[in-house]
């Protein structure tokens, strides 16, 4: 009895990663939409789900220790491991998720960002997607940020809140030319697995939309290289923006970084 409670609990345990990873390739696959595969299945009932397979896990170690002979303890303490992970994990999310703003807008440029093309925006409003503000604006004046739970932004604009939250992200400069650093920049962006709209080489412009793994969210990407105001070398300016969400989790940012480092390595090799 105490054994087959075990091994119940394990099932039980092993389906949660099921569940979650079901709850993302759903939105990701058009099964349902992302307000529901996240604000749903992964905001409103994961705790309820890890707490059931927490409760049965510890609930099958108790029995299986309480007297011998003491079978299946090691089955049981598995299946507690794995919802405990889950935990910890959705802990770090909502822990990072509060120490960053709930932004999703963001530009290594905040003064003078590229800016995305008419039929970017024009596909993001068909879509229902999030407007594009300007990065000038202050965040009082931006309608989702009106709220009283947001008063402590109101001052800022979203540019300067998103500086703030991620110094890192700046203007990269490098010793070549427009040229070869627009060559290099497209191949980068393939690199990362975007894609790529039609670039414009003359304006320096490249246009991607880079997709989430698990969800499927997509962003819109733009990058600027222009010639460096002294003439020698290049400056390159990348803004992301994501479609749907308040917050992104830092994750445009992160995006930039890693674009920006793998750009830089890619010009240094030749």
């Amino acid at each position: 009895m105490r054994l087959n409670l075990a091994r119940l609990s394990l099932a039980v345990s092993l389906l949660i990663p099921v569940y979650f990873m079901a709850a993302a390739l759903g939105v990701k696959f058009g099964l349902w939409p992302w307000q529901f595969g996240l604000g749903v299945l992964i905001a409103k009932f994961a705790l309820p789900v890890l707490g059931i397979g927490l409760a049965l896990a510890l609930i099958a170690l108790i029995a299986c220790l309480v007297r011998a002979p003491r079978r299946g303890w090691a089955i049981a303490l598995a299946a507690l491991l794995i919802p405990a992970l889950g935990v910890g994990y959705l802990a770090t999310v909502r822990a990072r998720s509060a120490a960053i703003p709930p932004i999703h807008d963001i530009a290594t440029n905040v003064d003078d960002p590229p800016i995305h093309s008419a039929r970017v925006l024009a596909d993001r409003q068909a879509q229902g997607a999030n407007p594009v503000n300007a990065l000038s604006a202050k965040m009082s004046t931006l309608k989702p940020y009106q709220a009283p739970q947001f008063a402590a932004l109101g001052p800022r604009t979203l540019g300067e809140v998103g500086q703030a939250a991620y110094p890192a992200v700046r203007t990269l400069a490098v010793s070549a030319t427009p040229a070869v650093t627009y060559d290099a920049a497209q191949a980068q962006a393939r690199a990362e697995g975007w894609t790529l709209a039609a670039g414009a080489p003359s304006s320096g412009g490249i246009e991607a939309t880079a997709e989430t793994f698990w969800f499927g969210f997509k962003d819109d990407v733009a990058v600027r290289i222009r010639r460096a105001p002294d003439g020698e070398g290049s400056l390159v300016d990348v803004r992301s923006t994501s479609r749907v969400g308040l917050s992104d989790l830092g994750a445009n940012a992160a995006r930039i970084e890693a674009y920006l480092a793998g750009l830089s390595k890619r010009l240094a090799k030749g």
